[in-house]
């Protein structure tokens, strides 16, 4: 019996790293023209929506580079709502894993949704939210952005505080902070202590026990 040692498949392996290369380029200009996309919108406010053109220019790329990525700008607002929702959950739940106490992990949950009317990032959230309305369809229309997947972080202290429904109890705290949240930027305002305290008692409150 004869052993034959496989000869490498060169050509696929060289293939493997054109395509890797490819992907990481793409990658970049994918995250160019998000990260443009924030900067144009916190500048027009929500007085005027950007267009691609304006977009492309901020991103220092082409009309082709936009389109291989996205169908339309609604394609791109989605994806940056999406990527929003994404980085302020990763955020809460970094802030939630700190806490063994589940009274303290809402806390911080709710503390960390209201800090999105922060002067320094209100704007931002605000224009966001505002090209949002236009990108949204289904579910997602005429609510924050994030306001499903970072309220799935409130299933866990919920349930270890007695709720006999931990997700349908978490998505109507999440609905009632996030609406808060946009009434102080709708307002210019930002919510006080008391208020914060407030909104967390609410939260607790909201919990419907185990039968």
């Amino acid at each position: 019996m004869t052993n034959t040692i496989p000869e490498p498949d060169v050509a696929g392996r060289v293939a493997q790293q054109t395509l890797a290369r490819r992907e990481a380029a793409y990658a970049s200009e994918v995250r160019r023209l998000l990260d443009a996309a924030l900067d144009v919108m916190r500048t027009c406010g929500t007085t005027s929506r950007p267009r691609v053109a304006d977009i492309v220019a901020a991103a220092g790329l082409s009309n082709e580079a936009f389109y291989r990525h996205f169908p339309s700008k609604d394609a791109l607002v989605a994806t940056l709502l999406e990527d929003g929702a994404v980085r302020l959950r990763s955020y809460l739940g970094y802030q939630i894993a700190k806490e063994s106490s589940p009274e303290v992990q809402v806390r911080r949950w709710v503390e960390g949704v209201l800090a999105q009317a922060d002067e320094q990032i209100a704007a931002t959230t605000l224009a966001v939210i505002w090209n949002g309305g236009t990108a949204a369809s289904g579910q997602t229309s005429g609510r924050h952005f994030s306001s499903a997947p970072v309220g799935t972080l409130l299933h866990e202290p919920f349930a270890a505080l007695g709720s006999s429904d931990p997700e349908l109890d978490a998505a109507l705290a999440a609905h009632a902070t996030f609406g808060k949240l946009s009434d102080y930027l709708w307002l210019g305002a930002q919510p006080s202590t008391a208020e914060i305290d407030h909104i967390v008692d609410f939260c607790l409150a909201a919990i419907t026990p185990r039968r």
